[in-house]
Parts: C-alpha cells; structure tokens; sequence
C-alpha cells in the first residue's frame, strides 16, 4: 500500500497535493522534525498495536509515551506492539511510513490527547520520507478516528 494509497485515498479529499515529500528520512519522530523543521513534540507519530486477530493505530504526540494502565483501561489488554515482520502485513504500511490513513481493512485507528495542544500537526503519509501538515481536526477526520482517546504520559507538565 503506502505513500500510493495514501495518495489515493487523500485524493477524496482533495488533499493528495498536500502530501509532504523528503529527499531525507523522516522515518522517526526526530529525523522527521528535522526534515520539517518543526519541533518533536508536533510529529503525529501512529503508533501499531495487537489487538484481537488485527491491530489498532493510536496516532499520538511526538513527546508522547503510551501509559500501560491508560491503554488497559481503554481496551481491556496490555499494550503490545507490533514486532517489525508483522507491521506492514497488518497495516499496509512500511515501518518507518505507518500512518492513519489507507491503513488496512478493520484496523481501528485512535487520536490520542496529547494533540490537542498544537494547532496542527505533521502525521506521515505512508512512506517513511512523507508527512502531511493537518489541524487536529482535519487529522481526526481523514483518518476515519474512532475516537479520542487519553492513553499516553509524558507529555503533560505534571508528567515531566
């Protein structure tokens, strides 16, 4: 799938041109911030989780860490990663370019509140070299979110 299908899918939204393009990696939330010149903390990192027979993506803060009892409590599970050879089999995307849209068929994808305190915020699109700058809004909306979520630490002034 990736940076294609992604391509494909913004396209009905008229947002395929807005797709972020790098002659550098952007495949980690540092290398990313880099290539946007941005700060950390504003990379939309997908973060890919076991879940049932499938996974679910958690779209999150790029200073963000997932909190093991927020997520219990949200899903009723531990939380597990993806291990590396099952990411882009349950995501359709490469590691390094898992991102919340043109994901696979059933997986669920989850914005997380750590967000919500950035007026936009760069998500990647599918490739691990692209990115997209979006409100949390236009994010929550292309992506198909199931809902916003409170799983993750870190990020607030009391967490540091």
């Amino acid at each position: 799938m990736g940076i294609e299908a992604v391509k494909t899918y913004l396209k009905q939204f008229g947002r395929e041109g807005d797709i972020l393009e790098f002659d550098v990696s952007s495949a980690t939330v540092d290398l990313a911030a880099q290539a946007l010149s941005c700060p950390p903390e504003r990379i939309a990192k997908t973060l890919s989780f076991y879940h049932g027979e499938g996974c679910i993506l958690i779209v999150t803060a790029g200073d963000a860490k997932i909190d093991n009892a927020k997520f219990k409590g949200q899903f009723g599970q531990k939380a597990k990663m993806l291990a590396a050879e099952d990411v882009e089999r349950l995501t359709g995307h490469p590691i390094g370019g898992v991102c919340p849209f043109a994901a696979k068929e059933g997986v669920g994808v989850y914005t997380d509140a750590s967000l919500k305190r950035f007026s936009t915020v760069f998500p990647a699109c599918g490739s691990p070299n692209s990115a997209i700058e979006l409100s949390c809004d236009e994010l929550y909306q292309l992506s198909g979110s199931l809902g916003w979520i409170d799983v993750c630490k870190g990020w607030q002034e009391e967490d540091k």
